[in-house]
């Protein structure tokens, strides 16, 4: 028959027991704590890293102008539509010039008229029967004739309005057949060839940012990001925001790209 010993000597077991404690307490002293873990070092690196300083950016075309009537008429044709591409010195608007070209011809009359007379007066000086006056009279009528005849071939030259560079209506103002006023708007035109984009940015990148410097284009309504350099920069900054104006170009042409747009760009190494 087995004998339980705690049962027997419950002081011993006891001290026993406090006897294992202290050892398991000297050992667990004697083992050195593990070092605390440091923070991730990819996330670290990632705090202290600058992110790229970021603006705002809007796409401009390579050159707009509206195009107005340069003289008083009514309209022939319009030889183009919205967003139609054109040539240079292609004929964008006719003009009827049936009252020009009827005022030529009565200028051209005048002008023989008063030809003939010159010549007659100087025939007549030759048989002293016309005074040196009149025969420069005769020559100003002349002179004044041929005057009108140019001014006449200039507005039917003008009847014909043409483009002064390769690009695009960007908007219509008239329509066939109406009648319009000297100076009316025609239509707006923006030129082809490499986007501008106009940006502000904090006046402190001044002692960094110089010409020609490249940045990232992210457009917003294309999703994509392009390459641009810095093309201007204004010689003003803006007291109130203490910003200055920047003009930048795409380094390449892109088809997908329309003026108007607008996006974000992204400077590197900006202090």
């Amino acid at each position: 028959m087995s004998t339980d010993l705690s049962a027997l000597n419950p002081w011993r077991a006891a001290g026993a027991a406090l006897l294992l404690g202290a050892a398991s307490m000297a050992a667990s002293a004697q083992t050195p704590a593990a070092p605390a873990k440091p923070a991730a070092t990819a996330a670290t690196a990632a705090a202290a890293a600058p992110a790229p300083a970021t603006v705002r950016v809007l796409v401009l075309p390579a050159g707009e102008t509206v195009l107005a009537s340069p003289v008083p008429g009514r309209i022939a044709q319009l030889h183009v539509g919205l967003g139609v591409p054109f040539k240079q010195g292609a004929v964008l608007v006719s003009m009827d010039c049936d009252e020009p070209r009827a005022r030529l011809a009565m200028a051209k009359a005048d002008q023989a008229a008063a030809t003939e007379q010159y010549e007659a007066k100087l025939r007549m000086q030759g048989l002293e029967q016309a005074s040196d006056v009149e025969v420069a009279l005769a020559a100003s009528a002349v002179a004044k004739a041929k005057a009108q005849v140019d001014l006449y071939n200039f507005q039917i030259s003008q009847c014909s309005i043409r483009a002064p560079w390769d690009g695009r209506t960007a908007k219509l103002h008239v329509r066939s057949y109406m009648t319009v006023s000297a100076g009316q708007p025609l239509l707006d035109l923006v030129r082809s060839g490499l986007l501008l984009m106009k940006l502000n940015v904090p006046s402190a990148w001044i002692s960094t940012l110089k010409m020609g410097h490249v940045f990232d284009v992210t457009i917003d309504e294309t999703g994509q990001t392009y390459q641009a350099k810095v093309h201007r920069i204004n010689g003003r900054v803006d007291p109130v925001s203490q910003t200055i104006e920047l003009e930048a170009t795409m380094t390449k042409s892109h088809p997908d790209l329309l003026p108007g747009m607008s996006g974000v760009a992204r400077f590197t190494g900006m202090r």
